[in-house]
């Protein structure tokens, strides 16, 4: 894998640093390589559903904005990127202390990027898969 441009690096830091709901989950980005990214977030009590798993919302959050982020890693410099369309198959409840989101680009391309996401819980250092996403992201 190459070195991803350092101008593109700060591009993608600075646009999820500028989405205030990444900000008030409080997700990080732990990871950036070229067409990859990895988004943590903690799973508070304010985002679970009624049986006390992590919400489907906050797993695709996440989901999305790593796929997100890992499409813009490819983009120019003078892009942004949206997603076109995400799709989510939920494969078990987000039960555990943290979630964890490995956004990937599956086809390049200049006008849609296919895109492909798992998220994983964690209970200790025990991680289980969650849901898996895959879309298209376009650049605007």
């Amino acid at each position: 894998m190459t070195e991803l441009d350092p101008d593109i690096a700060q591009k993608v830091r600075n646009s999820f640093a500028n989405q205030a709901f990444m900000t008030s989950i409080g997700a990080e980005m732990i990871e950036l390589t070229p067409g990859h990214c990895t988004i943590k977030t903690l799973i508070k009590p304010d985002f679970t559903q009624q049986h006390g798993f992590g919400h489907a919302g906050l797993t695709f959050s996440i989901g999305d904005s790593a796929a997100g982020y890992a499409a813009l890693s490819l983009m120019p410099k003078e892009t942004e990127v949206l997603t076109t369309e995400m799709k989510i198959n939920l494969l078990a409840p987000a039960e555990g202390t943290h979630l964890i989101a490995r956004g990937r680009v599956l086809k390049p391309g200049r006008r849609l990027m296919v895109v492909q996401s798992d998220v994983f819980a964690y209970i200790g250092e025990t991680e289980k898969h969650v849901a898996a996403l895959q879309g298209t992201m376009m650049p605007v």
